[in-house]
């Protein structure tokens, strides 16, 4: 792709992050338990237990917090928004990689006289005083 074409692509991405919409960090786990009545079905051999039971498991401020679902409308919103998520986490990592590309592809800009290699120099944090680094291209 040539540079015009990886700028497009990364709007097309970026846009594409705009429109995802609500989102949680987390994941939905499903389990089945048996209750404290002894008598209950759920004791008997064989018997998975009562459920299923949905859980939703999220870290906020350093610390696990669990919802738990019943199927239902509630239970599918979250679903949505896991789902989100997960999409948010892959399509963030798309205009990185094209990012990368575009910085290959465009071209350093040349530098005028000495005067702007100095500015250059002087405004740089990473300038090591020992000139080394500042061989760059100037138009004569």
């Amino acid at each position: 792709m040539n540079l015009a074409e990886l700028e497009k692509r990364r709007e097309e991405i970026l846009s594409e992050i705009g429109g995802i919409g609500d989102m949680r960090s987390g994941s939905i786990s499903v389990r089945y338990q048996r209750c404290s009545y002894k008598g209950c079905e759920c004791h008997k051999k064989g018997h998975p237990g009562h459920g299923p039971i949905y859980s939703f498991s999220t870290m906020r401020d350093g610390k696990t917090k669990i919802n738990n679902y019943k199927l239902g409308l509630e239970l599918a919103k979250v679903e949505k928004e896991v789902e989100n998520y997960q999409r948010f986490r892959e399509l963030t990592q798309k205009p990185i990689a094209v990012n990368n590309e575009i910085c290959e592809k465009r071209s350093v800009p040349v530098v005028k006289d000495e005067m702007e290699l100095e500015e250059i120099k002087k405004n740089s944090r990473s300038y090591s005083g020992s000139g080394s680094m500042w061989r760059l291209p100037f138009v004569e």
